[in-house]
């Protein structure tokens, strides 16, 4: 259990993005993620925290600073709401939750290594903190399902709490659910990912015991008291797969809903995660297009206590490995007996390279001059320059042009 004594850092980020309990639309309205962002990079820029906008000094420092679409008077607004803050965390924690900032040490680093600025800014949760760090399996699935999608999600389950592997999902009903409650049932632990109504599922009789027991983990990114909202489902998807080491959809529709956009999602933006997709006996529509897009296929039974394993390997079966300049196709014979499987590693040149090309920019250098230092061409090392700008590892620089570690992005996770 976390102390319930919030960090300096942590009450600010509450000051300025939670709701406490209201409508959204009343002012002054709380900052979203994106506006948050903004205000964090402008507090790295000037060397500050969150909390020393609780300063005295800090109205007159936030009316000299430009925010794109921000008014000064809103954040001072929103920093004045002290009163509503105390009295919503006394709520909060009379309940049992504890709540979490993206500073907190606590905060799960998958989120922030896997999501960047996308991960949220504040974590609501119930449970078992220590869950969150664990990986595991995200189980997601459409509401309506029938027996036989629910009797295989409940083996999946019940295998992946024999195999050592914690079930991440979404705590809604059908695919979720059940997956949720299965790995329960059968000893192992559980995090589930809500887009609503948390404190009702924290006090809920089908979870009260595995709370108690260190078992679940029940976590929210939305007002903790808030009810359904589509757009707050759909938003909460990528922490499932974020969250996890692997992904499995047992049944998704083609082209709409959650579990669908979610996939497509993590398929696109999340590649440290494999998406799997159970294909036999019986394949959905949207598993098999999920397929074509490049999820694979979950391995067949029997699972055994050897599931772990089996992912594992699958994980690392591939058609193709890419480096940048050089594309080698590469034939993988596999059978229908788990045991024949050819593995061949994945393997990405950049991946190993990057932190040497980063220790050697903590000043400004160009392509050519980096690229002599390294001895490699000035074209494969303008391949991977490129690829580090994308991903916010290195911010280029012109008159002259050069590149240089993009440090505020890097310090930005703290925030």
């Amino acid at each position: 259990m976390l102390n319930h004594v919030l960090p300096p850092d942590t009450q600010v980020i509450l000051l300025l993005c939670a709701s406490f309990g209201q409508n959204r639309q009343i002012e002054p309205q709380p900052l979203t993620l994106n506006e948050y962002n903004s205000v964090a990079e402008w507090l790295i820029e000037n060397q500050m925290r969150p909390a020393d906008l609780l300063e005295a000094n800090a109205k007159y420092l936030l009316q000299k600073a430009s925010f794109n679409k921000i008014e000064t008077d809103r954040l001072l607004a929103l920093l004045e709401r002290g009163v509503m803050l105390s009295l919503a965390v006394e709520k909060w924690t009379s309940k049992g939750l504890w709540i979490l900032g993206r500073s907190d040490s606590n905060y799960p680093k998958l989120l922030k290594q896997r999501l960047r600025h996308s991960a949220p800014a504040i974590l609501y949760g119930v449970g078992n903190v220590e869950l969150l760090s664990r990986g595991g399996l995200a189980i997601v699935g459409s509401r309506d399902i029938d027996e036989e999608i629910l009797n295989y999600t409940q083996k999946v389950a019940k295998a992946s709490a024999m195999g050592g592997i914690q079930i991440v999902s979404g705590g809604a009903r059908g695919v979720d659910q059940a997956a949720m409650l299965s790995v329960l049932n059968a000893g192992g632990t559980s995090v589930g990912i809500l887009a609503d109504s948390l404190t009702k599922a924290a006090v809920n009789s089908k979870y009260r015991s595995s709370i108690k027991d260190g078992k679940l983990t029940l976590v929210s990114s939305y007002d903790p008291d808030a009810g359904f909202n589509a757009g707050n489902a759909m938003g909460r998807n990528k922490y499932i797969y974020s969250l996890a080491d692997y992904a499995l959809v047992v049944s998704s529709s083609f082209g709409k809903g959650g579990t669908w956009a979610g996939a497509v999602e993590a398929l696109s933006k999340i590649k440290e995660v494999p998406v799997f997709v159970r294909m036999f006996p019986n394949a959905a529509e949207g598993n098999q297009q999920l397929f074509n897009q490049g999820a694979k296929s979950f391995p067949s039974e029997p699972w055994n206590d050897s599931l772990k394993e089996l992912l594992e390997k699958h994980s690392c079966l591939m058609e193709s490995v890419e480096s940048p300049k050089i594309q080698t196709s590469i034939k993988v014979n596999v059978s229908t007996d788990n045991q024949d499987l050819k593995v061949i590693p994945k393997i990405d040149i950049y991946t190993a390279v990057l932190p040497v090309i980063l220790s050697h920019l903590n000043q400004p250098k160009d392509t050519k001059s980096l690229a002599q230092s390294l001895e490699v061409r000035q074209s494969q090392m303008q391949d991977w320059l490129n690829r580090a700008v994308e991903e916010g590892k290195v911010r280029k620089i012109t008159k002259p042009v050069a590149y240089v570690v993009n440090q505020s992005a890097n310090q930005l996770s703290l925030l």
